[in-house]
């Protein structure tokens, strides 16, 4: 703000997970490349407090493997974006989220490009350039922007991140999961014959899921941060976690409730969802949900008979087909998802306009 410099800053998601993380870094790094004498220093934010990186298993061990120190990284609480807009100086591009959070709203009007892969909620006029298309990782998005641009600018290191990214988001390509496009597994391909050095695609996979995964040593309270997402309305503030872990052991932690009751507390969030999801060796997803909440009302939303648990029954795109399961907590309610490749970006948009 000092020197007045313009500052054009690659942003993804609040949950930062490593397809956020990748995208902001890579489309960052192609636009300082690649613009025609640029005044505005390029900047990608990881959109978490560098306290929270270490629960990003995944993208903590993808860029140590790739030997990008935490050091170089800036985060969330490190740069003043609404000071700099203040100062008339922020240009935002969103990769992986067209909406910013309500906390963010008067950093609206700073965007001036979106690439997402998630249904589109809200429109944008010109003069921003929106990018949503329905692939399997917003890799994918930039990886075919930096593809498209000139030759020569696509490093190793950046095409072992996006080739990392995109096969960890579509569960190595498997149809199963329901998640990969043919776009996606043609920018896979590309990438590997550009670079044939990188590690084969098993091996890649197999190393980054199990670094998602592990769970190991990290407090309930850690496990919700890990993969969080806020849901606020006029009404109430819910948290949406994303759980690498299966329900019933995700219910059964020793405190869970004393755990949940603390974290919704000191957020001041109404309750929370837990969107849990597993495995099998053919990597194929099991996913389940649980409500807690204080507030009966809340622990309704999402049973069949409301308004919001008939669109997740029934909504043509996606059905998600809840069914109830037992829980051990009479605050806790607890569901099998029949879709299991309906992921949370589909499901996001349903919960948001209920609750």
């Amino acid at each position: 703000v000092r020197q007045h410099r313009d500052v054009h800053v690659v942003m993804g998601n609040e949950a930062c997970d490593l397809d956020s993380t990748v995208s902001a870094l890579a489309l960052a790094y192609f636009l300082a490349q690649t613009s025609p004498a640029p005044k505005a220093a390029f900047v990608p934010v990881l959109n978490i407090p560098r306290a929270d990186f270490a629960l990003r298993t995944e993208t903590t061990f993808l860029l140590r493997d790739r030997g990008i120190p935490a050091a170089s990284l800036i985060f969330r609480d490190e740069i003043d974006l609404g000071g700099l807009h203040h100062a008339g100086l922020l240009s935002l591009t969103l990769v992986d989220h067209h909406v910013l959070p309500g906390a963010d709203a008067a950093l609206e009007e700073a965007v001036v490009e979106v690439l997402d892969h998630r249904p589109l909620e809200r429109d944008r006029g010109p003069p921003c350039q929106v990018t949503v298309e329905p692939v399997g990782s917003c890799a994918t998005l930039v990886t075919e922007r930096i593809l498209q641009g000139p030759p020569g600018v696509l490093d190793r290191t950046t095409a072992a991140l996006l080739h990392g990214t995109i096969l960890l988001d579509c569960i190595n390509l498997s149809p199963a999961a329901g998640k990969v496009t043919p776009r996606d597994v043609a920018c896979v391909a590309l990438l590997e014959e550009r670079f044939p050095e990188l590690p084969a695609r098993d091996a890649a996979f197999g190393a980054l899921q199990a670094a998602k995964f592990d769970v190991t040593g990290l407090t309930t309270e850690q496990m919700l941060r890990k993969d969080l997402k806020v849901l606020s309305s006029d009404e109430a503030v819910v948290a949406i976690s994303g759980i690498f872990e299966d329900l019933e052991i995700f219910l059964h932690r020793p405190g869970l409730l004393q755990d949940l009751e603390a974290f919704c507390q000191g957020r001041g969030y109404l309750g929370l969802v837990a969107m849990t999801v597993s495995f099998n060796e053919r990597h194929e997803p099991t996913r389940k949900l649980a409500v807690y909440s204080r507030q009966e009302p809340l622990r309704g939303t999402v049973s069949p008979g409301t308004g919001v648990g008939h669109q997740l029954w029934f909504a043509p795109e996606p059905p998600v087909f809840l069914g109830p399961l037992p829980s051990p907590w009479a605050c806790v309610a607890a569901y099998a998802q029949g879709n299991a490749v309906a992921a949370r970006k589909k499901v996001l948009p349903i919960l948001r306009a209920a609750l």
